[in-house]
């Protein structure tokens, strides 16, 4: 790996996780938990074959990711967030907070996968009425939902679908950007649903789920 020779705690950790694509791998492992290398590939659009490997064998080297040889079923290799790859969670926070200001209008052509709502969800929304019934909001902006659950106060979010779990209360479907702007206050139910989100259920339940104050350079309507 490339240095900065620098003898600097940034510096060192820029030695390690500083690259191109290195802390996105970090990000999937985080919010798929253990994975293929095909689901590392899938939830990294636009990485070559051969980098993503150079990047998974630079991270076993240092230590953040270790490798499994699952048995069957299963009969592939898994990777793994280590417990040193586990403590850059606070640090991947931090750059999506500080990251949202730039979110407001998409690039064209940009790629997304539903599983990354994790960071935005957990930024924007918190349970209003932790003695409320469960609930949960299905988000459809790729062609696997993401689904934010809401319990005892707690808002998480996860990848659909589960078969096993109850029927969605609510579903968003449409573009990123406009369940993002409905999420986040930043767009009124109405004027998601003249930019083209389709909702299905009761969207009073939104109501229970108040937004954070809104990170730097993003505003809400009044």
């Amino acid at each position: 790996m490339r240095s900065y020779g620098q003898y600097c705690s940034v510096a060192k950790a820029l030695d390690v996780v500083g690259d191109r694509w290195t802390l996105l791998v970090i990000r999937e492992l985080l919010l798929q938990g253990p994975c293929r290398y095909t689901d590392l590939k899938n939830g990294l659009p636009g990485i070559a074959t051969n980098l993503l490997a150079s990047r998974l064998h630079e991270l076993e080297a240092a230590g953040l990711v270790r490798r499994e040889e699952a048995a069957p079923p299963v009969a592939t290799t898994l990777f793994h967030l280590t417990k040193a790859g586990a403590k850059l969670e606070p640090v991947l926070d931090a750059l999506a907070a500080w990251g949202t200001r730039y979110m407001a209008q998409p690039d064209d052509g940009d790629e997304f996968r539903s599983h990354w709502f994790t960071f935005p969800v957990g930024l924007f929304l918190h349970d209003r009425d932790p003695d409320g019934p469960d609930l949960s909001i299905e988000l459809r902006a790729d062609h696997r939902p993401a689904v934010i659950e809401v319990s005892g106060g707690s808002v998480r979010t996860r990848l659909g679908p589960d078969p096993s779990a109850p029927s969605p209360d609510l579903v968003l479907e449409g573009a990123p950007r406009l369940i993002l702007g409905l999420l986040s206050a930043q767009l009124t139910l109405a004027q998601a649903q003249e930019g083209g989100l389709k909702i299905t259920g009761d969207p009073a339940i939104l109501g229970r789920l108040v937004p954070a104050p809104a990170p730097d350079g993003l505003t809400r309507p009044g």
